[in-house]
C-alpha cells in the first residue's frame, strides 16, 4: 500500500516540546512554499498509485482550502483509501471540515497533547478541553468517523492526577484512535535541549521523572484497552479497523513519497530526505538530498518490531541474530514462538536499546 506525505511546516506558535522542522515563519514564505510544493509534486514520475495521503507539519489545517484542494488534485488516486490531515484543536471551522471532505480527506488527527490547562499553557498550546470536544463533535457531524487524538506523557507540571483527568476526558470523546507518546528528550526541541543542559526554561524543572512518565504510559495502555483501543504499535492504539493505514506503511517498509521541507521518501530500495529548512526548500531547484540504499534486512527488525504483532524472521535472519535474540529472550525483552518475534511489555519500555542491538548486530 503506497502513500504520500506532504509537509506543511507553518505554525501559529512553536510548542516547547516540538522537535519537528516546523515553526513560525514570515507570511510571504507560505505562497513561495506552496509554489515549490506544486513544482515538486508535478515533477514526480509516479511508479505506483498512492492509496494513502497524510498532511503533517506544522499545521496543515491552516492551509487555504482552495490551495489544499489544488495540491491534492496533483496526486493520483483520489479518492484514496485513507487521507489524513493534522489539525490544532480550537483552530478549525465547519467550513474547513466541509472543504476537506470535498478534497477527499477522510481522517483528522488532533494534536491535543493534554486536556489539562496548566500543562497546555506551559507548552505554548492555546486550546482547552472544551475546544477539543467541540471539534470532535463538529468533525463527526461533517462525516469524519476516523479521528485521532495525540497525548504526551511527560509534559511540564504533569501529575498522576492530571494524567488521569486527561484519560477521563479522552474516554468521554469515544474516538477510535489515540497516539500516546512519551516526551522525547533531544536537542531538536527547546524543552528537550533545556533538559539536556540542566536548565530551567520552558518548565524543564517541572518535567516528571522517568519512572512517573513510564507509569503514565502504562496507565494509558490499560485505560485505552478498557475503552476498546488496543495497542497495535508502541505509541498507537485503535479499535479494529481504525488503525492508521498510512503510518502502518512505515513499519511495514512499504513505499511512499514525501513532499516539502524535511520530508522523507522510500521507493522500496532507496531512501532520501528533502532539505530541512522551508526557506532553503523554496530556493533549491531540487530539494532532495542524496539517496541512500536501505538495508532492509536490518531495518525490518527495528521498524517491524514496533508493531505488537512482531515480525517473522527468515531462517537466515534467525541464524544471523541468534545470539542477540537469545539474550533478549532470556532478559525478558523479546518473546518468540519459534516463528514470530515480538517485544514483551518490558521490551516495549526498553525498545530503543533492543533496536540498537539489531542495527549493530
Amino acid at each position: 500500500m503506497a502513500g504520500v506525505y506532504i509537509s506543511w511546516p507553518f505554525c501559529a506558535q512553536k510548542c516547547t516540546y516540538c522537535n519537528f522542522a516546523s515553526g513560525v515563519f514570515p507570511r510571504e514564505l507560505e505562497q513561495q512554499y506552496l509554489d515549490a510544493l506544486t513544482r515538486e509534486i508535478r515533477s514526480t514520475i509516479w511508479g505506483w498509485t498512492p492509496q494513502t495521503v497524510y498532511l503533517g507539519g506544522g499545521t496543515p489545517a491552516s492551509m487555504d482550502s482552495a490551495a489544499l484542494d489544488g495540491l491534492l488534485g496533483l496526486i493520483p488516486g483520489r479518492a484514496w483509501a485513507e487521507a489524513t490531515i493534522e489539525a490544532a484543536p480550537g483552530a478549525i471551522s465547519r467550513d474547513h471540515a466541509q472543504a476537506w471532505v470535498r478534497s477527499g480527506l477522510n481522517r483528522v488527527s488532533l494534536g491535543v497533547q493534554s486536556f489539562v490547562e496548566t500543562e497546555l499553557r506551559r507548552t505554548g498550546r492555546k486550546h482547552t478541553a472544551a475546544n477539543v470536544a467541540q471539534d470532535v463533535a463538529m468533525l463527526r457531524s461533517e462525516g469524519f468517523s476516523e479521528i485521532n487524538i495525540d497525548l504526551i506523557a511527560g509534559l511540564p507540571d504533569q501529575t498522576a492526577r492530571g494524567w488521569a483527568a486527561s484519560l477521563d476526558q479522552l474516554e468521554s470523546l469515544d474516538v477510535p484512535h489515540v497516539s500516546v507518546y512519551m516526551l522525547e528528550v533531544d536537542e531538536d526541541s527547546r524543552l528537550g535541549k533545556e533538559l539536556l543542559l540542566g536548565g530551567v526554561r520552558y518548565g524543564a524543572m517541572d518535567v516528571p521523572g522517568e519512572q512517573q512518565i513510564v507509569e503514565c504510559y502504562e496507565q494509558a495502555v490499560d485505560r485505552l484497552a478498557e475503552m476498546g483501543l488496543h495497542r497495535y504499535e508502541i505509541s498507537n492504539f485503535a479499535r479494529p479497523g481504525s488503525e492508521s493505514l498510512h503510518n502502518l506503511k512505515y513499519w511495514q517498509l512499504e513505499p511512499y513519497y514525501g513532499f516539502g521541507a524535511d520530508a522523507h521518501s522510500f521507493d522500496g530500495r532507496l531512501r532520501w530526505q528533502n532539505v530541512e529548512s522551508p526557506s532553503e526548500y523554496v530556493s533549491t531547484p531540487d530539494p532532495r538530498l542524496s539517496s541512500v540504499e536501505a538495508i532492509l534486512a536490518e531495518e525490518r527488525f527495528f521498524v517491524g518490531l514496533r508493531l505488537m504483532r512482531g515480525i517473522q524472521p527468515t531462517p537466515d535472519e534467525w541464524s544471523e541474530h541468534r545470539a542477540v535474540i537469545d539474550q533478549f529472550v532470556a532478559d525478558g525483552l523479546l518473546a518468540t514462538d519459534g516463528q514470530t518475534l515480538r517485544l514483551t511489555p518490558r521490551g516495549i519500555l526498553l525498545s530503543n536499546e533492543v533496536f540498537e542491538e539489531f542495527i549493530h548486530a
